[in-house]
């Protein structure tokens, strides 16, 4: 049976989370701490400026074994966020399946949106379970429908070279939430490992047509800009619910 827990944590905590205190959800054996923030605090009431993400996600399980793997995570943004990368160079995945993180760098350097690290626990057979890490980059990708995506690479060598290159399609929606952002999370080390740690930093800016320009920007028109994220674990866990940030109107 599906464990269902009404918070919204991990990326959700890492995009909109503040202040000096990590969260913090235990479920079963799942053990997850997340923290993190966005700057400016401070935004306008009516107009969009450029902010950027920073934040810092760890799962554990309590007995120490691989916690069970994130299979998916669903993102929904709040309205007074906003999303821009129209004249922002475009990576092609296929650019970067075989590539080092260094070289993914290299080859699409003009597409970075974000960047940071990605940690995951490996079971080895007759041994004490690995943990392995990447650096991981997040660069715009080619739009889907009409709607933009982010590619996420990264790339471990123990126990098996294995490169991840994920399609994140971003979609435009209506209602309270602008933009719904689905990450699928490929089996690691053939099903063997789990996702365990993720920090990641995500802003750019860059001009188009001579008129300065933001990946990401955001504006105050509420007091609280809101995330609501679904986490699914392959052992039938999901954790489900809003994250709620205070933003201060200029």
């Amino acid at each position: 049976m599906k464990r269902l827990l009404g918070i919204g944590v991990l990326t959700a905590c890492i995009l909109l989370a503040g202040g000096a205190n990590a969260a913090f959800v235990k479920v079963g054996n799942l053990v997850l701490t997340a923290d993190g923030g966005f700057t400016p605090r401070k935004l306008p009431r009516h107009t969009y400026v450029p902010i950027d993400f920073r934040g810092d996600a760890d799962l554990r399980s309590t007995d120490g074994s691989v916690p069970a793997a994130l299979q998916q995570a669903v993102l929904d943004f709040d309205r007074d966020g906003r999303l821009t990368s129209a004249g922002l160079p475009v990576c092609q995945p296929q650019l970067l399946a075989d590539a080092t993180p260094a070289e993914a760098r290299n080859r699409c350097h003009a597409s970075i949106v974000g960047s940071g690290h990605v940690g995951a626990m490996i079971t080895v057979e007759g041994g004490s379970p690995v943990t392995v890490s990447s650096p991981l980059t997040l660069f715009n990708g080619p739009a889907q429908e009409g709607h933009p995506t982010a590619i996420l690479h990264a790339r471990i060598t123990v126990p098996a070279v294995q490169t991840f290159v994920i399609t994140i399609p971003i979609e435009k929606r209506r209602g309270g939430f602008r933009y719904r952002a689905t990450v699928d999370v490929p089996p690691i080390a053939g099903g063997r490992g789990s996702l365990t740690h993720l920090d990641v930093k995500i802003g750019r800016r860059y001009s188009f047509h001579g008129t300065k320009r933001s990946y990401v920007a955001a504006r105050c028109g509420s007091g609280i800009l809101r995330t609501h994220g679904r986490f699914t674990f392959a052992d039938g866990t999901v954790i489900d619910g809003n994250v709620e940030k205070a933003c201060t109107p200029r």
